[in-house]
């Protein structure tokens, strides 16, 4: 679509020193990374950056709106595929996935089989999630609807909540939840959302999903808890520091399961996330606005430096 539409380019790597070499004099810049606030310094021809997905983390988009460029993204085409992992990881950690086939590689069928002591099921649960989107209310419909399960819920918009999910405040959510799932953007407001303290009223079951942002997390609380045992386990998508360590402590938990933030990603999804920032591309290049413009409040700038 881009091909036909214009020159396109492919960064050659992700490193902000790159996207400034290899970006300048770029009309239209897909983001898939994160993009220094320079990029949007001298760039007289820059129309649009357009995320590849939904979070606006990777765009400094204050500054973006200062420079007179477009901010967009393609919210919610990737939700089913986040929720599908969310209880891909659940599932796993319930049933004790990772111990089981390590056990039964290692020391046969016995001790694999033994793992089911410890498994539980899914149902009858409670599930909570934080941050009632397109992300939240796709888990929603998979805990309720799919599985049956109760589902309580934080939202900085409680009348976001769907019919079935009860608002709950975070406090309260956290010790009520046997599983919470943390699915908010990353905002002043949500980093060190779960710190050390609501780390200490979870449940001593209870499972943390994280398919937020890393910084949601007070990661040394989390760490403690865990080498304590004062929760089951955790599934973490999402990480402060990206790429994760080699060395990190969470590779050292068998009841912790690190991916490497691809929660979102599969050749279904990234068709989907592709098609819909390719759109937003070529309208902006056809003279028009974005269907999901971010910063409404630059346009009046922006159609001073590119007159209809």
């Amino acid at each position: 679509m881009l091909e036909i539409a214009g020159d396109l380019r492919v960064a050659s790597a992700p490193d902000p020193e790159t996207l400034l070499r290899e970006g300048r004099g770029a009309g239209i810049v897909i983001v898939r990374a994160p993009i220094p606030p320079a990029f949007f310094e001298d760039a007289p021809l820059l129309r649009a950056a357009i995320r590849h997905g939904a979070g606006l983390d990777m765009i400094p988009v204050d500054t973006a709106t200062s420079a007179g460029v477009l901010v967009a993204n393609v919210p919610g085409v990737n939700a089913p595929t986040v929720a599908e992992h969310v209880f891909l990881m659940v599932l796993a950690l319930l049933r004790r996935f990772r111990s089981m086939d390590r056990d039964l590689r290692q020391s046969g069928w016995a001790a694999g089989r033994s793992q089911a002591d410890g498994a539980n099921d899914l149902g009858g649960r409670t599930v909570g999630v934080i941050g009632m989107g397109n992300v939240g209310k796709a888990i929603f419909r998979v805990a309720r609807f799919g599985f049956g399960l109760e589902v309580v819920a934080n939202s900085r918009s409680p009348e976001s909540l769907p019919e079935g999910a009860r608002f709950l405040a975070v406090d309260e959510l956290v010790a009520t939840a046997d599983i919470v799932i943390l699915c908010c953007p990353l905002t002043p407001e949500t980093t060190g959302l779960l710190d050390a303290a609501r780390i200490r009223r979870m449940k001593p079951d209870a499972i943390l999903v994280n398919v937020s942002r890393g910084p949601v997390i007070d990661d040394a609380a989390l760490i403690e808890a865990l080498r304590e045992g004062r929760i089951r386990g955790a599934a973490l998508d999402v990480f402060s520091t990206q790429p994760l360590p080699l060395d990190h402590p969470y590779f050292s938990f068998d009841n912790v399961i690190v991916t490497p933030h691809l929660a979102g990603l599969t050749e279904e999804s990234m068709m989907r996330m592709g098609t819909g920032a390719a759109s937003e591309a070529l309208r902006v290049m056809n003279g028009e606005l974005p269907v999901n413009l971010r910063n409404p409040e630059v346009i009046e700038h922006y159609r001073r430096r590119f007159p209809a």
